[in-house]
């Protein structure tokens, strides 16, 4: 089998997967049954020195036929206090010193508070800081979070501040929520981050309730906007990855949507070395690790892949700015024999495409290869997969 185990800035893994600074991160009992099951590592839920209070009820999901996509969180960071996550990081790293534990840490721009904070998590043996400079609600109206990471001079500021007493490794732990994440992803890096984190949860309302007409979650009658995380995400999630792997030289510990081992992979070839998971877990459990380590392990033996080194940023190069892209590669629609005459391709190149695709309900449809402008519409609506781009 191949060899799931991984570097990240000296810390072995022994698979890529952690658990992500979230609800199934919140104490260490919850994190040490995670390093039982098999889970490589963990990001503590946010810790800072004023503890806040949850609302309640605080989470959403949007339904697609009827299965979970996306979620929606107005929960905020730990409110456990600075001297129980320093006991709870101790007893952790007493039973499990082989997985690296990392503690994430929040706070405003005040320097001797992030100091205080990084003194205590890694004197209670964290293997690395995780800096959150990118929840998108609640702690921002408090100077926290996105507040701080939505600014790339923050951002660097508080890595500053925070690399004068760090003696283990400092990470970033991005937003989505900006116009470019690269050029915070570059400050970081100048200011002497170690490693990135991305992403963060997407800043979003994520629906109306159609009785009442309240903004979901209700809290009250009232809500207000929060964290999107899920399936829906991943695009988003690869997108940024993939950016801030190209505009630094720093490891990534990729994150936001991942639920299967193919996410795994896909996540890998754009260049992330670990792999954190949080609303996955909060939907099916801890032990979805033995189908990610599973499937990633069949993957790599499929490929001939020793080890995940040769997976993580193949994709990379490939990615490319829009002029770069071929102009004289030409496809046109072509159907084979298992079209049932559904017709949703009918539709759906009448509606949205280019009227080139006749037939009856039941037979096999007929593309007008003339007419046929190779967009690719009717083969992502074919529910049975009879419909490929060929070369013209």
């Amino acid at each position: 089998m191949a060899n799931l185990s991984v570097d990240f800035l000296g810390m072995r893994f022994p698979n890529p997967f952690m658990l992500a600074s979230a609800p199934p991160a919140r104490n260490g009992e919850m994190i040490r049954r995670a390093f039982a099951a098999g889970w490589g590592g963990a990001v503590t839920k946010t810790i800072t020195l004023e503890p806040p209070t949850d609302l309640q009820p605080r989470l959403q999901t949007l339904r697609h036929a009827r299965r979970n996509v996306g979620m929606e969180n107005i929960e905020l960071i730990s409110p456990m206090r600075l001297e129980d996550w320093q006991r709870e990081i101790a007893a952790t790293k007493a039973a499990f010193p082989g997985h690296p534990l990392w503690a994430s840490i929040m706070d405003a721009p005040v320097e001797r508070n992030w100091q205080r904070l990084a003194g205590a998590v890694q004197e209670a043996g964290a293997d690395a800081l995780e800096l959150n400079v990118s929840c998108p609600h609640g702690m921002p109206s408090r100077k926290m979070g996105a507040f701080i990471g939505q600014s790339p001079e923050l951002t660097g500021e508080v890595v500053g501040w925070v690399k004068k007493v760090a003696r283990v490794p400092v990470i970033v732990k991005l937003t989505p929520n900006v116009t470019d994440i690269a050029a915070v992803a570059e400050a970081a890096q100048e200011h002497g981050a170690d490693g990135l984190a991305a992403i963060n949860t997407v800043s979003a309302l994520i629906g109306i309730d159609l009785e009442t007409l309240d903004p979901l979650p209700a809290v009250g009658g009232r809500s207000t906007y929060g964290g999107y995380s899920g399936p829906a995400v991943k695009p988003i999630a690869l997108r940024c990855i993939a950016q801030i792997a190209q505009a630094t030289d720093l490891p990534i510990s990729g994150l936001g949507g991942l639920s299967a081992w193919q996410d795994a992979v896909e996540f890998l070839a754009v260049g992330a070395r670990t792999l954190q998971v949080a609303t996955a877990v909060m939907w099916r459990g801890q032990a979805i690790i033995e189908e990610l380590t599973g499937g990633l392990n069949g993957y790599l033996d499929g490929k001939g892949f020793s080890s995940l080194e040769l997976l993580i940023g193949a994709a990379l190069p490939k990615i490319v700015a829009f002029p770069e892209l071929s102009l004289t590669q030409r496809v046109k629609a072509q159907v084979d024999e298992t079209c049932n005459g559904c017709l949703l391709c009918v539709t759906a190149c009448a509606d949205g495409g280019f009227q080139a695709i006749g037939g009856t309900k039941g037979e096999i449809v007929t593309i007008d290869a003339a007419r046929c402008d190779g967009c690719g519409l009717c083969r992502l609506v074919c529910p049975l997969g009879s419909i490929a781009m060929v070369p013209r």
